[in-house]
């Protein structure tokens, strides 16, 4: 078994990974591993932008504010703070590697600015619906032309590794992780004195999400599997207007869209968001996919219209140029038609329990990014507070690495070849496609927007039957990546399940049936969930 070293090494090719990997090199060599293509990630499908304070009409206090009312009573906020105000930075430190956000048209020295649900104030910085897309290219072109950084693809982390788990004396601390390469199927390890995690969310848990195929919770999974507190689970949001087509896979239509005036109508052409909140098309997201998961489920129709006919064909096609084109394949034309939309799982406010500056419970290991719980984003994300967050941290996450950790403290430790034990090649990968699919159809009928103490039963029982069905599995046969994502799914599952049987309560995007409001002030905590050792 191939052993590779290097000085810090980031899990996660998204913007809170380059972005780590791109501090870090100026103090030693990195290594990025990303499971697929480096272009790969959450970050390069973000379409609405990025929240920062930016106009002389807005404030960090509003900002900060507006995070704290939609996290619903959980947002730690001295972490809002420091995230919101370290926001101009981030974004004068994307302008210099070369991004461009867009500017007004009337007054191209002020950034145009789109407007989100939950936000008082115009602040979210854009590049035209392809946000994510820019910011993804801008730092890849930055992190491919430094010396020291090495962006290793088709390399999936199987597992951690710590002085525990080799058996060495003192402190437990990370050391390193197992991979598979997914194109050879061969495992190696890398040894190394930092390890960061930056695997984004895992929207894949469930059946219905705009993420894409890679967003399988790996880098929560594999910390919990390492012993490490993970926090708020529970809290998964879903959103509210993913395109509703036989032939559309995972396609977000942005919030965006309803900042710039579009319109929720239900099947019988109703307008219905006033009925739900004074806040209509701009309520936090919690409350709209809420309020389209009941008109759905009122009518039987299996979708909801977002409607932004209304506007002008030229600004539609010039502000969503992605969005048109993308719905004109599917035969909708988004100037004439409205936009048949249904709610799916998008981005998880909970993960590794970690500090604006990225710092776990176990030492050598950090997360930053979707994959971690700092405390910002509460009972509910703010719109385009995840890419803040994701920039913000991984500056602040380098800074921390660089001058508290030294690089030399792990070169002395031996990592033994991965254990096949008696597994073989397997022949059974029907068993694997199957088991997903069950795995994401459970989560979504009893763990979805809306829940209950019945509903999460049901849901707990299923998925530790198949956990271990799983486990035996990986167990008799060689590792394979499909392996691995379905291992993830099941664990992340079933964090989120013991997340939410915890929480005797509804807050934010945590909604039960029987407990349909708010704790006690005094009742109301973080949900910390370790490993069970099922």
């Amino acid at each position: 078994m191939k052993v590779y070293d290097c000085d810090y090494l980031v899990v996660g090719s998204g913007s809170a990974g380059v972005m780590s990997a791109i501090h870090l090199s100026a103090h030693g060599r990195v290594m990025v591993l990303t499971k697929k293509t480096s272009t790969e990630s959450n970050t390069n499908y973000a379409q609405g932008g990025i929240a920062c304070v930016v106009d002389d009409e807005d404030s960090f206090r509003e900002h900060i504010h507006d995070t704290i009312e939609c996290g619903a009573g959980l947002c730690n906020e001295e972490v809002v703070s420091q995230i919101i105000r370290g926001g101009p930075a981030s974004i004068q430190e994307l302008e210099d590697l070369g991004l461009a956000f867009w500017r007004r048209e009337d007054d191209a020295s002020a950034y145009d600015l789109g407007q989100e649900g939950g936000h008082s104030k115009r602040r979210v910085l854009h590049a035209g619906d392809r946000t994510g897309h820019a910011i993804e290219k801008t730092l890849l072109e930055r992190a491919t032309s430094v010396a020291d950084l090495d962006v290793r693809e088709h390399s999936m982390v199987i597992e951690l590794i710590t002085t525990e788990r080799l058996g060495y004396p003192g402190k437990n601390r990370c050391v390193g992780v197992y991979a598979l390469d997914r194109q050879s199927g061969e495992i190696f390890a890398v040894r190394a004195p930092v390890v960061v995690l930056a695997t984004g969310g895992g929207g894949k848990v469930y059946l219905y999400t705009s993420n894409p195929d890679i967003a399988t919770g790996d880098g929560v999974a594999i910390a919990w599997r390492a012993g490490v507190p993970i926090r708020n689970m529970e809290f998964i949001q879903f959103h509210p207007t993913c395109l509703f087509h036989p032939d559309a896979k995972s396609f977000l239509v942005s919030e965006a869209v309803r900042g710039e005036g579009g319109r929720l109508i239900n099947i019988a052409g109703e307008a219905f968001m006033l009925r739900y909140d004074e806040r209509g098309e701009l309520a936090p997201r919690d409350v709209v996919a809420r309020a389209i998961d009941q008109e759905m489920k009122v009518s039987g129709a299996p979708h909801v219209l977002l409607d932004i006919r209304h506007k002008d064909a030229d600004f539609i096609r010039g502000r969503f140029p992605g969005i048109y084109k993308a719905c004109l394949t599917f035969g909708i034309d988004i100037t004439t038609d409205p936009i048949p939309v249904v709610p799916a799982a998008h981005y998880f406010c909970g993960g590794i329990e970690a500090g604006v500056d990225g710092t776990t419970e176990l030492p050598g290991l950090y997360a930053v990014g979707e994959v971690a719980c700092t405390g910002l984003h509460g009972a509910n994300r703010l719109a385009s507070n995840s890419l803040l967050e994701a920039l913000v941290s991984a500056g602040r996450t380098a800074s921390a690495i660089s001058e508290g950790v030294p690089l030399d403290d792990v070169v002395d430790i031996q990592i033994p070849a991965w254990e096949v034990g008696a597994a073989v090649p397997s022949d059974e990968q029907v068993v694997i496609e199957h088991n997903w699919n069950e795995v994401r159809t459970c989560m979504w009928d009893y763990v979805g927007i809306v829940r209950s103490n019945k509903r999460l039963e049901r849901a707990r029982r299923r998925i530790s039957t198949l956990r271990s069905e799983i486990r035996e599995y990986y167990l008799d046969y060689l590792i394979t990546d499909d392996m691995l994502e379905l291992r993830n799914i099941a664990d992340v599952a079933a964090i989120i399940i013991e997340s939410a049987e915890k929480r005797l309560e509804s807050r934010g995007l945590h909604h039960t049936l029987d407990y349909p409001a708010f704790a006690e002030d005094g009742a109301v905590a973080d949900t910390i969930v370790r490993q069970d050792q099922r």
